[in-house]
This record gives C-alpha cells, structure tokens and sequence, in this order.
C-alpha cells in the first residue's frame, strides 16, 4: 500500500488534484455553503411571517416546500417528513451535479491544451514520467476523482443540513432525534449516488475522449473545435434529411453522437439508455435514477460499450498528440 501511494501515479493524481483544486473542491463546498444559507434565510423568512403576520407561506429551500416539512413534523406525518427529507438530499445531489458536469467538462477540454499555452509541458517532459501515465491520471481525476469529492461534499452539506433542521425542529418543541436522524432513507439515496460513480467511469468516457483529443491536438480554441464540429455536422444532417438525402437518421445522430460526445459527463446522463422495468414497487426517489438492478443493467448495454471503445480510442489518440505535440 505504501508503495502504491508514494508510486509516480500517485503522485501524479496529487499534482492534478492540486491544479484543480478549486473546480474538484472549492467549488462544491461554497455551491454548498450557498444552499445551507439559502435554507437558514428561508426558516427566518417562514418564521416571521408565522409570528408577525400569523400566516404561513410557501418557503422552497433545497427543491422543498419547508412550510410543509414544518407542519408533517407538527403532525407527526413521518412519510411526509422522510420525502421532504430525501427531496433535500437530491436537492443538494442535483446542484452538485450540476456544478460537476461544468468543472469536469472544462477541466478535460484545458488538461493538455494548458500545458502547452504555458509551456509547462516542457517541464513535465524533462520528468520519467510517460505521456500515458500523465494523460491517465488526467483521466482518473476527471471521471473517479471529481465525482467522489462531490459526494463526498454532498453528504457534508446535507449533514450540516440536518443540523439546522434538527435546530429548527428543536425550537418549535419538537424532537428532531425521532423526526430527522431516525431516518435512513435519505442516506440510503446518498449511498445509490455512490454506486454511481463506478458506471459514471465508463459512461462519461465518449465526452472525455473526445475532449482530450481536442485539447491535444489543436494549437488554440479548443472549445470552438470541440463544440462547434458536432453541433454543425448534427445541423447538416437534419438538414440533409430535411431535402430528403440519404442520411443518418437524425434521432440516432443527436443524441448517439451529438450529446454522447458532449454530455456524457451529465451524472445519471445514462438514464436514457436503461430499461424502465418494473418501478412500481421502489421509493420515489429511487425512481429518480433507476435501481442498483438497472444501474447493472446498463453495463450490458451497447451504448455503454462501444462509447467506452470510442471513447478510449480518443484518449490513446491523445496521448499520441501529447507526445509530439509542441507548446502553443
């Protein structure tokens, strides 16, 4: 173990763990913090309206209606209460996904193109380390890294969520013991966003292939490149379809080619390829995403497979590029 840790590898993880600290990091710690205000603003603006003007309001934090939440607490409604809860931890999953999918998505669009732009590929080429083993662990941080610190962050936040509830809860003489932290459905939500990630590895690589190679390949805006070649063949092809010319069916080509080669970076973006089932009988917010078994399900699906071939391909050609590229 000590070896693996002190390993060029790791090292190597560190070093972008450090450059990109305040996107992996920062970034959903202060949307998080953001939230928790958001929510303690909301319990002072219900509270006031309770107390000087004796009515209550509809007050959303989080994707709730806390008012509600106030009153099934009140009356002891527990189904009420764990929904309210669950719809708080998707509230805060959903923003931090959200966040995510913009930080990995320029993180892998500027991972080799900055280094060329300040010529610090200079320096790591003088280092024994290989152009694979630097383009993986650009790659690791992209697709393991950043989604485990985001649910990470987001069990922090729903924690110190619970906390201003249990607050909240305590001062109306309530127990927030019984009400908020009896309760495992919500944690059990945050546990189904962690087995995630494992199909989040091989789901995003399309989008992370097709990112590196832009930003290995060419000499200056590789956003222009990256974006604008599969948004205007898309347009061409609908247009082509449109004069009635052979083409590619135009479903098939948005959202197989278009969206999986920019959007497959969206957490749960595989929801689209698995199939529904029976949901009749699992929690709502469960339904959300799909079950562990569809979850499962999606890594026997072609869209998964020859996306994570296509995927690879692009980043082997990036690597190449890396190699005999020159800085900017």
């Amino acid at each position: 173990m000590n070896a693996i840790v002190k390993s060029p590898f790791a090292w190597l993880l560190k070093r972008e763990y450090w450059e990109s600290r305040k996107g992996f990091f920062l970034a959903q710690v202060w949307t998080a913090v953001v939230l928790l205000a958001i929510t303690v603003l909301s319990i002072i603006t219900l509270e006031v309206f309770r107390s000087r003007l004796g009515v209550s309001i509809n007050v959303g934090a989080n994707g709730t209606d806390m008012n509600a939440l106030l009153n099934n607490a009140l009356s002891h409604n527990m189904s009420l209460v764990v929904r309210g809860l669950d719809a708080s931890m998707l509230s805060f999953a959903t923003i931090g996904g959200i966040v995510m999918t913009f930080v990995v998505f320029f993180y892998f669009l500027g991972a080799l193109y900055d280094d060329r732009r300040d010529r610090s590929i200079l320096f790591w080429k003088s280092l024994p380390v290989s152009d694979t083993a630097t383009v993986g662990s650009k790659v690791v941080s992209g697709v393991l890294i950043a989604p485990l610190i985001t649910v990470g962050v987001v069990l922090a936040a729903y924690v110190c969520n619970q906390v201003i509830y249990s607050l909240w809860f305590a001062a109306h003489g309530l127990n927030p013991f019984t009400l908020i932290w009896a309760h495992i459905e919500p944690f059990q939500v945050w546990l189904h966003m962690l087995a995630m990630v494992p199909l989040y590895v091989f789901w995003a690589l399309p989008t992370v292939g097709w990112l590196l190679f832009w930003s290995a390949a060419v000499r200056s805006k590789p956003f222009l490149w990256a974006v604008v070649i599969p948004i205007a063949a898309g347009a061409l092809n609908s247009w082509i379809a449109l004069l009635g010319i052979p083409h590619i069916n135009v479903a098939f080509f948005w959202s197989q080619l278009v969206a999986r080669s920019l959007l497959s970076v969206v957490p749960a973006g595989w929801v689209t390829a698995m199939n529904p089932g029976n949901l009749s009988d699992a929690p709502e917010t469960i339904r959300h995403f799909g079950s562990y078994a569809q979850m499962a399900h999606v890594f026997t699906t072609p869209e998964l497979w020859i996306g994570a071939i296509v995927g690879i391909a692009l980043i082997v050609a990036a690597t190449w590029f890396r190699r005999w590229r020159d800085e900017v």
